[in-house]
């Protein structure tokens, strides 16, 4: 994995783990990558919701996926604890009062 690829995940999943309405697309968009049947899918118009540098991010994820001819993942490629921690946040949260 390029540089580049590994510097645009380690920016979404910081930015993920923090709670802001970016964060909550780009948790999307990695929880969708890791398992979109039990996640959700990733909405294309959440793009118009972050700034043009997270959405650069997101197309370098994306491009770096599209040239493999196989499935990988994020906990392939290092980010297990990562990921689990985003389905902890985004997913298990108990629903408001």
């Amino acid at each position: 994995m390029s540089e580049p690829v590994i510097q645009a995940l380690d920016r979404l999943f910081d930015l993920a783990a923090s709670d802001t309405g970016q964060a909550r697309r780009a948790a999307n968009f990695l929880l969708a990558w890791w398992n979109a049947q039990d996640n959700g899918g990733f909405d294309l118009a959440d793009l118009f919701g972050v700034d043009h540098a997270v959405a650069a991010d997101m197309a370098v994820v994306f491009v770096y996926l599209g040239g493999h001819h196989g499935a990988i993942y994020p906990d392939q490629l290092g980010y297990e604890d990562k990921i689990v921690a985003l389905v902890h946040q985004w997913r298990l949260r108990e629903p408001a009062d």
